[in-house]
């Protein structure tokens, strides 16, 4: 039996964590892959947490191109070879025509939980405009969705089975920028990061607006480090580079933003 409790401690989406530690125990006891639902970015960073302590058991994410958002983990033995192929999902093509009517990720989310099923079964949405949409899955569900979901707000809709290599993903837009500060505070790094005030920033990050990797940033004087991820809802992410300090003794900084 793993630590449960141990692994437990300091985890903040406790119910989800504890059923990615039931799925380690029989990937223990069975010598077989188990599969987790999707998780979000936030419990994926601590199921990474959580395998990051053990050493009896492997995890790997895969959510059907390389920066989706939501992920599956596969769990096995650390003593069993395990690769993106043994992440089970798959790709919907939500076809239709939007031209006078057009959908967003809300509204195809909307239709798809509408037809029954619940969220952890779905992954990331891509919306392609005019034309549709696509949707990750669990494979167990193409079927049923391909002859549920044909209807998104006015507009019909056909619902098919795709390859994961038919994704139309695109790479998310980043701008490189430094930054030169009097500290590594939370504050002064993210306003400079995304052109804004530091007392708007200080307003985002008491309004629950801000997590630093995922969880929610809850004092701006946090002292960011290389790696760190900040990201803001509805406003994209930072990500932390290479920190410097200049002959002034003040911090140098290197910044990507993703929109």
């Amino acid at each position: 039996m793993l630590p449960r409790e141990e692994l437990l401690s300091g985890i903040e989406n406790r119910d989800s964590m504890a059923r990615v530690i039931d799925q380690a125990e029989q990937a223990l006891k069975t010598w077989e892959i188990a599969q987790t639902e999707f998780l979000s970015p936030p419990e994926l960073a601590e199921a990474r947490q959580i395998f990051d302590r053990l050493t009896e058991v492997q995890a790997l994410s895969w959510g059907g191109y390389p920066q989706a958002e939501r992920q599956r983990l596969a769990i096995a033995r650390s003593e069993l070879p395990l690769e993106t192929d043994g992440v089970e999902i798959a790709a919907l093509d939500i076809s239709g025509n939007f031209l006078f009517d057009t959908a967003t990720h809300r509204d195809f989310l909307g239709a798809l939980l509408g037809t029954g099923i619940v969220r952890e079964k779905t992954g990331d949405l891509i919306v392609l405009g005019e034309r549709g949409a696509q949707a990750i899955v669990v494979p167990e569900l193409v079927e049923f969705l391909e002859m549920n979901l044909t209807q998104v707000r006015t507009v019909p809709v056909k619902t098919q089975r795709i390859e994961l290599g038919e994704l139309k993903v695109r790479e998310p837009k980043k701008k490189a920028m430094t930054t030169v500060e009097a500290s590594l505070r939370l504050d002064a790094i993210a306003s400079a990061g995304f052109g804004m005030s530091r007392s708007k920033m200080v307003t985002l990050i008491d309004g629950g607006d801000v997590r630093v990797n995922w969880k929610d940033a809850k004092q701006a004087s946090y002292q960011v480090k290389t790696g760190d991820l900040i990201a803001i809802r509805g406003k994209g992410r930072l990500e932390v580079g290479e920190v410097s300090i200049t002959k002034k003794q003040r911090y140098r900084v290197e910044l990507t933003r993703y929109q």
